[in-house]
């Protein structure tokens, strides 16, 4: 019931995401770099005060910095190199630091149409996920060395991405859509039985920005997302609840901070990091994010 419930849920936001691009608005003339650094994310760090039943921690911090190669503001053909880092430190003796998530990718973005109502962005991706650790991903008895078990597997994504502007509400809207893929080969030995090779994202972000915003910074936003993983998964029926991750975020920017703001996250769904990756999580968290979009 839970699986269908979910299922429920993610057609009717799906629909009415698609309903609400069919709407007619205004060319919102974005830089094709607005819209990959909306796509790549925002660096971010937590505070200590995480609820749910991810293990406590003093902070987790996702640094991504974009590296944008382009011919000029107007190129129809831009690429992007993103040495993406994901640590956590422990609220433990010492503060350990374990196994960072090492996410380096470059990602190929071109723009195919630009009409007046919106425009349509495709992308390509290949990317790298390992925590640089060398000992055995397995134990004796079958477990997960999460301590320093040697996680790594390469992946391709590759998807649209339609963005628009609402008049009404003077929000920008994203919605993206991709699949990626692990290639066997790519992806370490010990994890062909288990890991998640095929995954479908769908995500809807909006950035609301007020109508007397000179410099056309957003100060608020919200973002959904949902990863559906897809093949064979050992022990994991076609239709089940672990086979589908969700966050929800929002976010506000105040006035009297220029770069950063406040964000609150629910997450549910298989954690993204490394070799946690078939541990369940359902948290709420909170922290600071990054804010680097002008519109």
């Amino acid at each position: 019931m839970k699986l269908v419930y979910k299922i429920v849920i993610f057609t009717f936001v799906f629909f009415n995401v698609i309903e609400i691009f069919s709407q007619e608005t205004s060319n919102p003339k974005f830089e094709l770099s607005t819209i990959a650094q909306a796509n790549q994310g925002n660096s971010y760090i937590t505070f200590p005060t995480d609820i749910g039943n991810m293990e406590p921690l003093i902070f987790e911090a996702n640094l991504i910095p974009n590296f944008i190669i382009r011919e000029n503001s107007n190129s129809k053909l831009m690429g992007v190199l993103t040495p993406q880092i994901i640590i956590r430190m422990y609220n433990q003796y010492s503060y350990p630091i374990k196994t960072p998530s090492y996410r380096p990718q470059v990602t190929l973005y071109y723009n195919f149409k630009e009409a007046s109502t919106f425009k349509k962005v495709i992308f390509g991706r290949l990317a790298h996920h390992s925590n640089g650790q060398n000992d055995s991903l397995i134990y004796y008895n079958g477990l997960l060395n999460i301590d320093s078990g040697d996680f790594s597997t390469d992946f391709i994504e590759a998807g649209y991405i339609f963005t628009n502007l609402a008049p009404k509400t003077n929000a920008v809207r994203f919605f993206k859509s991709s699949l990626e893929y692990h290639p066997k080969n790519s992806t370490h030995e010990l994890l062909n039985n288990s890991y998640q090779r095929w995954r479908w994202h769908n995500e809807f972000s909006a950035f609301k920005i007020p109508v007397n915003n000179q410099n056309k910074k957003a100060r608020m936003s919200l973002d959904v997302k949902t990863i559906i993983f897809l093949g064979n998964i050992i022990d994991t029926p076609t239709f089940s609840t672990d086979r589908f991750q969700m966050s929800v975020t929002y976010s506000y920017y105040p006035k009297f901070l220029e770069d950063i703001g406040f964000f609150v996250q629910f997450y549910q769904g298989k954690d993204f990091y490394n070799v946690y990756y078939n541990q369940d999580r359902t948290m709420l968290r909170f922290g600071l994010m990054t804010d680097k979009l002008r519109f």
